[in-house]
């Protein structure tokens, strides 16, 4: 029963583009590891930015950063 987690920030992540990710998730380890769909879990957790780091600073951050910059 293969589990899939994936982390994305919380910046407008659409229910089109959650579906695109479970989809596709589920089809990498069928492909790959020749597992069932039918048992391949994909839980997708929305971070906040805040919450979020790279860098050594915070993402909501480094978006204020890149806002002021352009």
């Amino acid at each position: 029963m293969p589990y899939i987690n994936i982390r994305v920030t919380d910046e407008g992540v659409t229910k089109e583009q959650k579906r695109k990710l479970i989809e596709g998730a589920t089809q990498l380890v069928v492909d790959v590891l020749n597992k069932n769909p039918e048992t391949t879990h994909v839980i997708i957790d929305e971070v906040n930015t805040d919450n979020w780091g790279v860098l050594g600073q915070q993402t909501t951050e480094l978006r204020k950063l890149e806002s002021n910059e352009k």
